[in-house]
């Protein structure tokens, strides 16, 4: 394995993915570096959950393909491995509906993110060490909601649960980002603040992101590498500035503006 390949967040390696008789993923490469911020795009349907599930362990894969995280095979010939714990540990994961604990408040969500490194009996009774806990609000400083600290999430904006999910992930001390869908169930000022706060993990703290998107204007606006899946097959990797009328067209169809967000609005 080459140096690079052992530092990738993802190497992705002739992965398919079948469900009955219909294939979401179909001999899907591709690699991510760290320090990369690349959005998956594409029709509905296309792939793009299954391949974030798949790179995570969530998703067992078909046999014949690979995949590895930071030089780590997690799943090889249909099998999950025993390295795909340790890059759970490695992978900060931000999903469409927040996955917080809404009884509890969001101080205690972004605690959540300190489990790995801490007894779990020690996490059940609430017993976190004092470090983690400035941690915790520090998190929730820099992505602007430590004023709800205290409350209930699911009294929450779906921008600030999202907002706290991005903050449980720095206390997790994630070396990458995976975000399935972040922004799809916001209001567009709020998915803005999001995707500004996931360029920035990027940009300043040199992680690589991976983020699946609906929105192809955020896609060039944010990113600045571009994988679209159609079909469960891989129809464009490059740069977002390569992604003109033709090339929106064969992956969209001719209705591709529908999947520019803002416009929209």
């Amino acid at each position: 394995m080459t140096a690079a390949a052992a530092s990738a967040v993802a190497s992705v390696r002739g992965v398919s993915k079948t469900f009955g008789a219909r294939k979401a993923l179909d001999g899907v490469s591709l690699e991510v570096a760290q320090g990369e911020m690349v959005a998956l795009i594409g029709p509905s349907g296309s792939g793009k959950s299954t391949l974030l599930r798949s790179i995570t362990g969530l998703q067992p894969i078909d046999a014949g393909g690979t995949i590895a995280v930071f030089g780590e095979t997690v799943q090889k010939d249909g099998r999950v491995t025993g390295a795909v714990r340790r890059s759970r540990a490695r992978l900060g994961m931000i999903f469409q509906q927040f996955n917080l604990v809404g009884r509890l408040s969001l101080f205690s969500n972004v605690m959540l993110g300190a489990l790995g490194r801490i007894p779990g009996w020690q996490g059940a009774l609430g017993l976190w060490p004092g470090a983690d806990k400035k941690k915790a609000m520090a998190a929730l400083h820099r992505v602007g909601v430590a004023d709800y600290a205290a409350q209930r999430a699911n009294t929450l904006s779906g921008g600030q649960q999202q907002r706290g999910a991005i903050a449980r992930a720095i206390v997790q001390g994630a070396q990458a980002i995976l975000a399935d869908e972040p922004v799809a169930s916001l209001d567009p000022v709020s998915a803005r603040k999001v995707m500004e706060l996931l360029v920035e993990l990027n940009k300043r703290d040199g992680l690589g992101v991976i983020v699946t998107l609906h929105q192809v204007d955020y896609a060039i606006r944010y990113c600045e590498r571009v994988v679209a899946l159609k079909a469960g097959k891989v129809v464009y990797d490059g740069p977002a500035t390569g992604l003109d009328t033709r090339t929106l067209v064969d992956i969209y169809g001719p209705e591709f503006e529908d999947a520019f967000w803002e416009t929209k609005q």
